[in-house]
């Protein structure tokens, strides 16, 4: 399983920050601490109004490149923006992360010991519990499965210490995610379209079903700094976003016809409860969100 090219490859970290300057600071000295460290660090500001330019230009971090967009591209603009400046300045291997973890010192060294195109840093809280969210089911054949992701890592082994050595896993987030040079000449760059949730989701099946088996690395470890708060108010802005994405998923890739017409019922069910639920907002969010998924069936051009 051992990589004999670890050394000679050039590794790039691709990071999306926007308005979180203080976890990004401790993020970037995580970076600085790797035992393996990167050829270089390409940070997308996603045009930050706090004191994030003034912690970027303060560090001294070996290979330190800012992008610093003049709009709020999203994470899915961002991660598109910084891989592709990556990919297009020759590096072999792209690792994605968000600006809330901090990777334990032999993280990268640990992920490029693993053979693979698709790699994925395993996350845990500061206490040191696991809470790897990576789907270890993804399913899109089962028009009943309400919520595709059925089993997640941390769903499945109680602790890190139960997982063996490396999980295959049917989708990731972008938060410590290593691809080399080949996924992304064979598939693409992430689709800024999605603007936030499920970009991730999305470049993952595409890698996938190109041929690009993902796997989780138990020992590297990748902290989390913030709790997972995934209970998003669905009738604000994000709950468009959550359900518009969550229906693109499901036309774009849903393998069966029934699956593809799950985002119909789900938004049907959505506005026959919103005098329960969100009200009125929520209903216009999720039938604007079907509108607009409709439109993003077609997956990008490479």
């Amino acid at each position: 399983m051992s990589r004999t090219h670890t050394r000679t490859e050039s590794v790039a970290v691709v990071v999306v920050t926007y308005n979180r300057a203080d976890l990004l600071e401790r993020m970037l000295e995580g970076l600085a601490g790797l035992d393996r460290a990167p050829d270089a660090v390409y940070v997308v500001d996603n045009a930050s109004t706090d004191h994030t330019r003034e912690v970027l230009a303060a560090s001294t971090l070996p290979g330190l490149v800012t992008i610093r967009s003049t709009e709020n591209l999203g994470g899915a603009g961002g991660f598109r923006l910084g891989l592709r400046t990556a990919f297009e300045r020759g590096h072999d291997a792209m690792w994605l992360m968000d600006d809330d973890v901090v990777p334990a010192p032999d993280c990268l060294t640990r992920l490029l010991e693993v053979d693979g195109s698709c790699l994925a840093a395993v996350r845990e809280d500061r206490s040191g519990a696991l809470v790897e969210k990576a789907a270890v089911r993804f399913d899109l054949r089962n028009p009943l499965a309400i919520r595709p992701k059925t089993a997640s890592v941390d769903s499945t082994y109680p602790s890190r210490a139960a997982m063996p050595a490396t999980v295959p896993v049917e989708n990731v987030a972008f938060e410590g995610f290593l691809v080399r040079r080949e996924v992304v000449e064979t598939i693409g760059l992430p689709d800024a379209s999605f603007f936030i949730f499920y970009d991730d989701v999305d470049y993952a099946i595409r890698a996938r079903r190109a041929g690009f088996p993902i796997v989780a690395v138990r020992d590297a470890v990748l902290v989390r700094q913030l709790e997972f708060d995934q209970q998003h108010d669905l009738a604000g802005w994000k709950g468009y976003y959550m359900y518009r994405n969550l229906f693109v998923v499901h036309f774009r890739y849903g393998e069966n016809a029934l699956v593809r017409a799950k985002p119909w019922l789900l938004a049907a069910v959505v506005v026959l409860l919103s005098p329960l639920r969100g009200g009125r907002a929520e209903a216009r969010n999720v039938v604007r969100a079907l509108r607009d998924a409709r439109r993003m069936r077609t997956p990008p051009a490479r």
